[in-house]
């Protein structure tokens, strides 16, 4: 799983600014929609602890029912995610990408970079941007390895480098992963309760519950967006608008 590590310096690296305009593209163009409210989400990360941003009610395209359970959280450096409303959320930044974290439960930076904690066990939702030209680029070429077939060549030149082993790069899809491939660099998944999967390759542990979401390649450098998100029974469904909120927004961005 992505861990990020925690190095202080001025700002956030460069790059991270640019691929996040991954999952911001689409909020700067009004559309026609259905409003949800705002949440800003406080980081930690390579320049130090952030304040939660300020923002506005965004505008997204699903039935109002729906809406009326989601919220628009986002993150210091621009990732953003719908997810359920009155959670609780923070972020994570470094060289190799930023993660968004959304959970029924406070979640602080003590926890997050502490090397006792292992992960969410319960309900929780993780989006994360992973940089394919950084030292992200070995999480990328472990997902590449997994369900993107016909991006192998990245993956080997990650494995030729010789920095990590080629058994820390297994091919082949999780055995109980169901997938659904939309193109090349787009999978849908699931990952059944209680078993390893695309879905813990994040930090949300094996749990009673699956685990939904997509992963995405994109842009000039391969970078990986992925979502992981296991909800509760009583909001089971709503895995899937998010996910495709998620698509939509690396759809709309102007970085292919």
């Amino acid at each position: 799983m992505p861990v990020l590590t925690r190095v202080r310096s001025n700002s956030a690296a460069p790059w991270l600014f640019i691929v996040l305009g991954l999952l911001s593209a689409s909020a700067q163009t009004k559309q026609p929609g259905v409003l949800v409210p705002f949440v800003g989400c406080a980081a930690d990360g390579q320049g130090g602890p952030v304040k939660a941003p300020a923002g506005k009610s965004r505008s997204v395209q699903i039935p109002p029912a729906t809406a009326q359970q989601l919220a628009y959280y986002k993150g210091y450096a621009g990732l953003a995610v719908l997810a359920p409303r009155g959670w609780h959320c923070f972020s994570q930044y470094g060289s190799d990408g930023e993660m968004l974290f959304v959970s029924t439960q406070a979640i602080s930076s003590a926890q997050l970079f502490s090397t006792t904690w292992k992960g969410f066990s319960g309900p929780a939702i993780e989006l994360s941007v992973t940089s394919g030209s950084t030292s992200g680029r070995f999480q990328v070429a472990q997902i590449i390895a997994r369900v993107f077939p016909a991006h192998m060549n990245f993956a080997q030149n990650v494995i030729a480098e010789g920095i990590e082993p080629k058994s820390d790069f297994p091919v082949g899809p999780f055995p109980g992963d169901k997938l659904n491939y939309l193109s090349q660099e787009v999978v849908e998944y699931q990952t059944p309760p209680n078993v390893a999967g695309l879905g813990t390759q994040s930090r949300l542990l094996k749990g009673a519950d699956p685990i939904a979401g997509v992963a995405i390649l994109a842009g000039p450098d391969t970078d990986l967006v992925q979502l992981s998100a296991r909800l509760p029974p009583a909001l089971a469904g709503l895995e899937q608008t998010i996910a495709h909120q998620v698509e939509a927004d690396v759809k709309s961005s102007t970085i292919q």
